[in-house]
């Protein structure tokens, strides 16, 4: 039985998928700091120690819990994904993009690349839709406690996993296959099979790089912020913007499944392009022999 085409809906998470940071939920709050006190300290210290952004939030979430007297483990960080807002249309997305790619005789995977916390997407409601989730993760003592950052995804890092998706590698420490060169056909999640969705500028790096390989990229804005992405498409950083609202018949829903219908005929198409050149291949052959 033939196999059906893979495709990969790739998702950053805060702002994308919920209106804010992922801490800004549970986490800050438990910490009786407002997210704009959090946030702020974060980047003053990431500024006068020259932390890197991701790091420098890392550190000051294991930091802030200590001052609290939190004990932060694996539990408590996944709890606090419990209380995420999503946006409109979010938790029906995935069954309606699988069964409607599904009758395309298509299999659609979806998969998080983002710089927050893996822990805290692990516990919220949609986790179990994603087949991977890369986001940044902390390492545990025998006591179950964050001892170190075990992963840190800042923007530009985030544009290895669209390769790995590519290649169907998932294990973090498997640098050699990952760079290993792969003809297009022996690919897992061909790159014009792949669609990432990102809210703004920490997305460009992933964005432009899914357009430039042939795939799709889509900057979302909250309700009535459309100028906040305009800049992406007029630069040619992704193909199309819609509105965060993922509810059936609204612009996104519409435009992934008219992307769904175009890798089906794309697909074919391209089958039938390598059919006749091998066709032509073999007869030249045969006539050299």
């Amino acid at each position: 039985m033939k196999k059906r085409p893979v495709v990969a809906l790739m998702y950053d998470f805060d702002k994308t998928l919920c209106n804010q940071d992922m801490q800004n939920y549970g986490f800050i709050p438990n910490l009786s700091m407002t997210p704009q006190q959090f946030w702020d300290e974060t980047t003053v210290f990431g500024e006068t120690e020259n932390v890197e952004k991701v790091l420098a939030y890392m550190y000051m979430m294991v930091v802030k819990a200590k001052e609290k007297n939190i004990s932060l483990n694996r539990n408590y960080l996944q709890s606090m994904g419990k209380n995420i807002e999503y946006y409109k249309g979010v938790t029906s997305w995935f069954k309606r993009i699988n069964d409607y790619g599904h009758g395309l005789g298509l299999e659609v995977e979806h998969y998080i690349i983002s710089s927050g916390l893996k822990e805290i997407i692990e516990g919220c409601e949609i986790a179990k839709e994603f087949k991977e989730i890369y986001a940044c993760e902390y390492m545990y003592d025998k006591n179950g406690e964050v001892i170190w950052p075990k992963i840190a995804i800042n923007y530009t890092m985030k544009t290895q996993f669209i390769f790995r998706i590519s290649k169907g590698v998932a294990e973090l420490n498997d640098d050699h296959t990952v760079n290993q060169r792969m003809s297009e056909q022996n690919r897992r999640v061909l790159y014009r099979n792949m669609i990432y969705i990102g809210d703004g500028i920490t997305d460009v790096p992933c964005m432009r790089l899914v357009k430039d390989k042939g795939g799709k990229s889509i900057a979302l804005y909250p309700r009535g912020k459309k100028d906040q992405v305009t800049s992406l498409m007029v630069d040619g950083r992704v193909n199309y913007i819609c509105s965060a609202d993922y509810s059936e018949n609204q612009e996104l829903d519409k435009v992934i499944k008219l992307l769904l219908d175009s890798f089906v005929i794309t697909n074919k198409l391209m089958e039938k392009e390598q059919k006749q050149m091998n066709s032509i291949i073999q007869k030249e052959g045969n006539k050299n022999v």
